[in-house]
């Protein structure tokens, strides 16, 4: 009998870019769906909202050869009023959270964006459970508040730590290193 070599399998790249295409606007849609009304319950039938229309929205797609495969991360921002933004909905795949920074290079797209959009300030109410990466990745608390019945804290992003991205269509492509991709 011949005996295999055994080797570690090795976690595929992450593209990390505003949604362009048709699958990718359909799949952060149905991600934020089974997050946020299947997984939690914030809302009785759909998340959707009036902000889903101005809103740019960013996704974590999976690969397979290089290819684009699946959504398992989505986030979208949106300008209130000149400089001041916000990013909310901001969902990683429960198949997918054990693999590192998916949420932390989302959110990083996202302030980054905005950054090159002229942003004078970036805000987002944060689940009270995510306030420490928030907190790692530079954001200040400021109040907690209670939205949909669900407590959040008021966090407001240090902008000096996110250089501007002026194509968040081309993004990036995240590669987790084997530590992060076996968390």
């Amino acid at each position: 009998m011949i005996e295999l070599e055994q080797r570690q399998f090795q976690s595929p790249g992450y593209y990390i870019r505003a949604a362009s295409k048709r699958f990718e606007a359909e799949g952060a849609a149905r991600l934020r769906h089974r997050v946020f009304v299947e997984e939690q319950g914030i809302f009785p039938t759909h998340d959707r909202d009036e902000i889903d229309l101005i809103a740019t929205h960013l996704v974590a797609l999976s690969t397979y050869a290089h290819e684009a495969d699946q959504v398992v991360g989505t986030v979208r921002i949106h300008e209130e009023s000149p400089g001041l933004w916000w990013g909310s909905r901001l969902a990683v795949d429960s198949d997918f959270r054990a693999v590192g920074r998916l949420g932390a290079e989302l959110i990083r797209l996202a302030v980054c964006t905005a950054n090159a959009r002229d942003c004078a300030r970036f805000l987002a109410h944060v689940q009270m459970q995510n306030v420490p990466l928030f907190r790692r990745l530079r954001w200040s608390p400021l109040e907690q508040v209670t939205i949909h019945g669900t407590p959040h804290m008021r966090m407001q992003a240090d902008l000096a730590h996110y250089p501007p991205c002026t194509d968040p269509v081309a993004g990036w492509y995240h590669r987790p290193t084997r530590r992060e991709a076996r968390r």
